[in-house]
């Protein structure tokens, strides 16, 4: 385990910004130490030889006053790295969400099991927060101490040999035996780290799918089984953690063990010398306070080592994550590497998501499986035009319009997009962002936070003010039932929406389209599991959500859509289209 990941100095400004600080207060912090032993033999020296105040009263003050300024720099060292913690953590969630949810990325919820390696969703989850917390330790504790373990051994060492080069040399032979020792139970600590810390994940994971699926494994009577299952998992995470806690505490026992023989040494040696009266009381003073100081920042430095690994392992699976190939991206997807570079992000809708789209030959295969999820599809998609997808499940509706979000890469052919009066693009030579900007979605099962039914309805755009959300509501026949609530607009809607039955869950997610007023509409089984009365309010909001805008519906049947879509309405089969990959 690297002490320092070169990574963390390049990806993170303040990580960098952390160790100039570290490195300005560890210098700073020496110089007092060196100061004060000075100052404390000198006063007992002179203390010994009867000295009264007027001589020793101002050195008797410099000593507290080195002892206050020692504490306050140490105090602003670590509010410093706090701080420098959480910006390093923020930067590295940024990044992480940025990498899973951008264009390029190499996660895919589709991915199942992650046989190429990737973590699920659940592993994920656990590694953004509290594998990332972990680094707080590692900041505050561990980098300040090893950057002290690295400027006051040697300047000690130099004052203790211009002071008496007897007593350097014993410093100089046994200070080395700690490093030694340190990087033995290191590397016999890392992989107990790293299994203790794959356990959590794997623990994270796997109790996310059982929270989710919950209600049918209750409704199967496999609850109790599932838990034995999480029971075993946290008493496996249990015994890592406390082998872990075992090497610390017994790594901890020696390094102060030898530390305290090899001070002892030096005490002895020193005594000795001091009765026979080949040293003076000062010197040999100066050498006492000053030994324990040359092995004390290496100490801290074993013991900080086991607790702040959690937070490096975390780190490291973060940046495997972020370094991870595009394993989706295939060579017709985005050219060369250097030509396939999108632009940075405007911040303003793409103007070519108002524009046609073209397929050729588009396919995508995920990690892990033998036969693709959509296989040489051909198709355009005019301006204005409302494609309607039908086909069996499996077929590759869904996995199409996780195309058009830019959720995935093809692995084989080219998506191009061409804004009105423009030439031809390919789609990932486009941000990510700004062609999401551009896109109004609306999935079959829409996610609704516990927030504020005005705030979920704001969701894709943050500034709209409260009358943009009402007339959003209201075209997607949603205003009615949110007026009836306690609090109207105001209502918390419970994790996942759970105050609201699907169909009304559909209409707010529809009103959350209408108040983006995006020009590309995906819809995915809109009407899907709802009663005929809440399917009819659904397909009188999709019919004004559609007006004057490029849609790509899914659906299983096209009955529903003929009414609704009107005269521009084309209908695609999947399965006519796929090169016959589903057979």
């Amino acid at each position: 385990m690297k002490p320092l990941d070169p990574r963390l100095v390049r990806t993170a400004d303040a990580v960098r910004t952390h160790l100039a600080v570290t490195v300005v207060s560890g210098v700073l912090i020496t110089g007092l130490i060196l100061i004060q032993a000075w100052l404390l033999a000198r006063v007992i020296t002179g203390a010994w030889a009867g000295e009264g105040m007027d001589a020793l009263g101002w050195m008797i003050a410099a000593v507290a006053a080195v002892a206050v300024a020692r504490a306050l720099l140490s105090y602003l060292a670590e509010a410093s790295a706090l701080h420098s913690a959480a910006r390093t953590k923020s930067q590295l969630r940024r990044r992480l969400v940025a990498h899973v949810t951008g264009s390029g990325k190499v996660w895919l919820a589709e991915g199942g099991d992650r046989e190429d390696g990737a973590p699920r969703a659940g592993e994920l989850v656990t590694l953004a927060t509290r594998g990332l917390d972990a680094l707080d330790e590692y900041f505050s504790r561990y980098l300040p101490q090893l950057v002290l373990a690295c400027i006051v051994p040697f300047a000690v060492l130099a004052v203790v040999f211009w002071a008496d080069w007897i007593s350097g040399a014993v410093i100089l032979v046994t200070l080395p035996l700690i490093p030694v020792f340190m990087a033995l139970i290191g590397m016999h600590t890392q992989q107990r780290t790293e299994r203790q810390w794959r356990l959590l994940s794997r623990l994270g994971g796997h109790f996310l799918d059982v929270v989710e699926g919950l209600p049918t494994l209750a409704v199967f009577r496999r609850a109790k089984a599932q838990a034995a299952i999480i029971r075993g998992v946290g008493e496996d995470h249990r015994r890592a953690t406390m082998g872990t806690l075992r090497i610390a505490f017994l790594s901890a026992f020696a390094l102060e063990l030898l530390a305290t023989l090899a001070v002892a040494l030096v005490a002895v040696e020193v005594g000795l010398r001091l009765l026979g009266g080949h040293m003076d009381y000062q010197t040999a003073l100066l050498v006492l306070i000053l030994a324990p100081e040359a092995y004390l920042p290496l100490r801290e430095v074993g013991a900080r080592f086991h607790a702040s690994m959690e937070g490096v392992a975390a780190a490291d699976q973060v940046f495997t994550e972020l370094d991870r190939r595009r394993e989706t991206a295939g060579p017709g997807a985005a050219g060369d590497e250097a030509a396939g570079q999108a632009p940075a992000p405007t911040g303003a809708p793409s103007p070519a998501a108002a524009g046609d789209i073209r397929f050729e030959g588009v396919g995508l295969l995920y990690p892990g499986r033998d036969v693709p999820a959509l296989s040489g599809l051909d198709l355009t998609v005019r301006a204005g035009e409302r494609l309607l997808l039908t086909g069996p499940s499996g077929s590759g509706k869904t996995t199409l319009l996780s195309l058009l979000l830019r959720l995935g890469e093809p692995t084989e052919g080219r998506i191009s997009v061409r804004a009105p009066g423009g030439e031809w693009t390919p789609l990932d030579r486009l941000p990510a962002d700004d062609w999401r900007l551009g896109i109004a979605w609306v999935p079959q099962h829409p996610y609704l936070f516990d927030v504020s039914v005005a705030d979920n309805i704001r969701l894709g755009a943050p500034d709209a003010d409260m009358e943009r959300v009402r007339e959003a509501a209201r075209l997607a026949e949603a205003d009615g039932f949110v007026s009836a609530l306690p609090d109207g607009y105001g209502t918390r809607l419970g994790e996942r929406g759970a105050r609201l039955s699907a169909g009304q869950r559909q209409r707010i997610a529809l009103a959350r389209a209408m108040c983006r007023d995006a020009p590309l509409v995906l819809l995915d089984e809109p009407t899907a599991h709802l009663d005929p009365e809440n399917a009819k309010a659904v397909r009188t909001a999709v019919t004004r959500l559609l007006e004057g805008r490029t849609a790509v519906i899914v659906a299983h049947d096209t009955g529903w859509a003929e009414s609704v879509l009107g005269e521009n309405l084309r209908t695609a089969a999947l399965p006519l289209l796929t090169r016959e990959a589903h057979r």
